[in-house]
C-alpha cells in the first residue's frame, strides 16, 4: 500500500506550556524499516507521560506535582533521557497496518492492531528501552512506524476510541500487579483510582480476585465505586490510616501507588508485615518522607514499575479480547484540539481516560 508524503500531526517543540504543542499538516510520513510496520492511526490515548514530558517533570530539578509547566534546566526532562525536539507524542495508537518493512509477513497489511509502547533492548538492558512518543515518534499523527512485534493484532468489538484507552494505563497497572504478585483474597490499596492507571488497577485487581480499597475526593467517590472498588475512602477525612486498617482487617498486602505526595506516609504505614509497595507515578509529588523503620521492621518489599515484560502486554490483549476488562473513556478530542485536551486533562476533574481521535 502506498503512503502519502505528508500527514497531520502534533509536534512537541520543547519543554514548557501548552504553547509547545503545535498542530501541523506538513509532517513527513514515516516509512517502515526492516522488521517494522506503519500503522494508519484511528485513535490514540492520552496519558500523564505526555504532560510530564512536555513540562520537563522527569527532571531531577523538579519536585512539584505534575500538570504545570516547569522551569527544568537539566537535560533529563524525559523519563529516559535522549528526547529530541520536535517530537510526536502519544503512546497508545490504535489503527490498521498500512505498510510493512522487509521481513514482515505481507498478510499483516490491513490488520487491526493495538501497540505495545515499549521498544525494548534486544539484550534485555532496561536502561536502553525507549518509549513511543518520548524517545521515538508516537501516535498523535495519522501514521506511526513501530516494530512489527509491538503491533498486536486484536479481535475486539470495542471501538477505536475505547481500545485507545488501554495500552499505557492498563499495561502499567498490570505490570504493577505482576511485580508484587497480587493474589486472590488479598487486599490492595489503590491511589489515583479516578485516573487511567488507577481505574485500570481497580479492574485488574478485581480480575485477580483481590479486594480493593481506593482513596479519592468526595466528588469522585460514587464514580470510583462503580469501577468495582470494594471500599472507597475520602482522602481528606481524618484518621485515614485507622480507616484503612479497619476496612482491610489489619492492613493491606499491596499498596499500588501512582500519587505519592503528602499523603504517602500514612498510607505506607497501612501495609501489613511482609507486604508490598509498588509505584508507577507520583502525580501529587515525587519527593516523600519514608520511615525506614517501617520498611525494614515490617519486611516490606518496594517495587518500581516502568518497563513491562512483553508477556505482560500480550496477556493484556487477551483480557481485552475476552471481555475481562472494560474501557473507561472520559472524553475524546480531535487531533487539532490537543492543547484543549491536555488543558482539561491536567485539571483532573474527569474519571477515566481522554482519547485523541485521528
Amino acid at each position: 500500500m502506498s503512503l502519502p508524503e505528508v500527514m497531520r500531526a502534533v509536534w512537541l517543540t520543547g519543554h514548557g506550556g501548552l504553547d509547545k504543542l503545535e498542530f501541523r499538516d506538513d509532517v513527513p510520513v514515516p516509512h517502515p524499516g526492516a522488521g517494522e510496520v506503519v500503522i494508519a492511526i484511528a485513535a490514540c490515548g492520552m496519558n500523564n507521560t505526555d504532560v510530564n514530558t512536555r513540562t520537563g517533570w522527569y527532571s531531577k530539578d523538579v519536585t512539584a506535582a505534575t500538570g504545570e509547566a516547569t522551569s527544568a534546566s537539566g537535560s533529563d526532562g524525559s523519563w529516559g533521557g535522549g528526547l529530541v525536539f520536535p517530537r510526536i507524542q502519544g503512546a497508545d495508537p490504535v489503527g490498521r497496518i498500512a505498510a510493512i518493512g522487509e521481513g514482515v509477513d505481507s498478510r499483516r497489511i490491513g490488520q487491526r492492531v493495538i501497540v505495545d509502547p515499549w521498544l525494548r533492548d534486544p539484550g534485555g538492558d532496561l536502561g536502553k528501552a525507549r518509549y513511543l512518543g518520548s524517545e521515538v515518534d508516537g501516535g498523535y499523527a495519522e501514521y506511526v512506524a513501530v516494530p512489527a512485534a509491538n503491533a498486536h493484532q486484536i479481535d475486539s468489538g470495542f471501538t477505536d476510541r475505547e481500545l485507545a484507552s488501554f495500552a499505557c494505563s492498563y499495561g502499567t497497572a498490570e505490570h504493577m500487579l505482576h511485580r508484587c504478585d497480587l493474589r486472590e483474597g488479598q487486599w490492595v490499596l489503590v491511589t489515583g483510582a479516578s485516573g487511567g492507571v488507577g481505574g485500570a488497577l481497580v479492574q485488574l485487581a478485581k480480575r485477580r480476585g483481590a479486594s480493593v480499597i481506593t482513596i479519592t475526593n468526595t466528588a469522585k467517590m460514587d464514580a470510583v465505586e462503580r469501577l468495582g472498588a470494594d471500599v472507597v475512602l475520602d482522602r481528606d477525612a481524618a484518621g485515614i490510616e485507622d480507616s484503612l486498617r479497619d476496612a482491610s482487617s489489619g492492613g493491606v498486602q499491596v499498596f499500588a501507588d501512582v500519587v505519592g505526595g503528602d499523603g504517602f506516609p500514612a498510607l505506607f504505614e497501612a501495609i501489613r508485615s511482609g507486604g508490598h509497595y509498588v509505584t508507577a507515578g507520583a502525580i501529587a509529588g515525587p519527593i516523600v518522607p519514608l520511615d525506614l523503620r517501617t520498611l525494614y521492621l515490617h519486611d516490606i518489599t518496594m517495587h518500581g514499575a516502568t518497563v513491562l515484560p512483553p508477556a505482560v502486554f500480550a496477556n493484556l490483549v487477551g483480557y481485552i479480547e475476552r471481555g475481562e476488562i472494560q474501557p473507561i473513556v472520559a472524553g475524546a478530542f480531535p487531533l487539532d484540539q490537543m492543547r484543549a485536551a491536555q488543558d482539561k486533562f491536567v485539571r483532573r476533574q474527569h474519571v477515566g481516560a481522554f482519547v485523541i481521535e485521528v
